[in-house]
């Protein structure tokens, strides 16, 4: 049974707590023989063929200008037992920091992008650069994924959603509704 909620003020700046989308990343990329890691928050999916998926990069991050100047990117979901790397990736600049090898990662070849893979983590999405339009006003870039590589047992995985202030939520259970999806809904 639904009931109404009494509700408080709450400050603006940390709705993320209750709103940020999807699970942690490490968005991989590569530039001039220079590769970087980057933990990324916002991502939300844009349409499913092709497959878009739509990411903000500031501009103040190292990340930012290699992607720009590639147009490519390789987008990577860690397991929650990855958590510790994935906050200290966070933390540090891969202007000063070589991360693959301080976090101890692997890199792994991609099929698609020039832009390595994080082989730690339980599913890569080789991603190119499909439209530019709201990066300089809102560092909105829009990819397509163009090759995906998932573990077998990727549904097994927790992932790490972040809730701001060094907060982290894990996923939970699953609850099952399939019976009620009807396929013509997404289109």
């Amino acid at each position: 049974m639904t009931h109404p909620m009494t509700k408080e003020d709450f400050p603006v700046s940390n709705i993320r707590h209750f709103l940020e989308p999807g699970p942690i990343v490490l968005v991989s990329s590569q530039w001039q023989a220079q590769t970087n890691i980057m933990t990324m928050g916002w991502h939300t999916v844009m349409a499913f063929t092709p497959s878009l998926l739509g990411c903000v990069i500031d501009a103040g991050n190292h990340s930012h200008s290699m992607v720009r100047n590639s147009g490519e990117c390789v987008v990577n979901i860690p397991s929650a037992s990855l958590v510790d790397t994935v906050v200290g990736i966070g933390n540090c600049s891969g202007s000063e920091v070589e991360k693959f090898k301080a976090f101890k990662l692997t890199p792994g070849k991609s099929e698609q992008v020039g832009a390595p893979r994080v082989e730690e983590c339980y599913a890569s999405f080789e991603c190119r650069l499909h439209d530019d339009a709201m990066i300089e006003r809102y560092n909105l870039f829009i990819f397509e994924v163009v090759k995906a590589h998932v573990a077998p047992l990727a549904d097994e995985e927790e992932s790490l959603h972040y809730r701001g202030m060094g907060e982290f939520m894990l996923s939970g259970r699953s609850i099952d509704r399939t019976e009620l999806f009807k396929p013509s809904m997404l289109v």
